[in-house]
């Protein structure tokens, strides 16, 4: 059989929420085939097939727009998550 899997990550190492970075991967049979990293801010294909479809998926900038948007979900996110925790502390 085949594993198609999705992976979207919000990672920070900090307190600062300037340093927070959203990926989203697409993994086929465990091995991530295009990456959308905001650091970058535009996808990045690791296969042929993942390459393929960086070059179609950079050019639709309705969807780039959508990937890059969603680093301040993650942002606000963060921001509630913090001051949970602080709360509680």
């Amino acid at each position: 059989g085949y594993f198609y899997s999705r992976w979207r990550k919000c990672i920070r190492s900090s307190h600062d929420l300037s340093d927070i970075v959203f990926i989203d991967n697409y993994i086929f049979n465990k091995d991530v085939y295009i990456q959308f990293n905001s650091t970058v801010g535009k996808y990045v294909g690791y296969t042929e097939h993942g390459v393929y479809n960086a070059e179609l998926w950079n050019n639709n900038t309705g969807q780039l727009q959508s990937e890059r948007a969603e680093v301040d979900i993650c942002k606000q996110n963060a921001d509630v998550y913090q001051q949970t925790i602080t709360d509680k502390s």
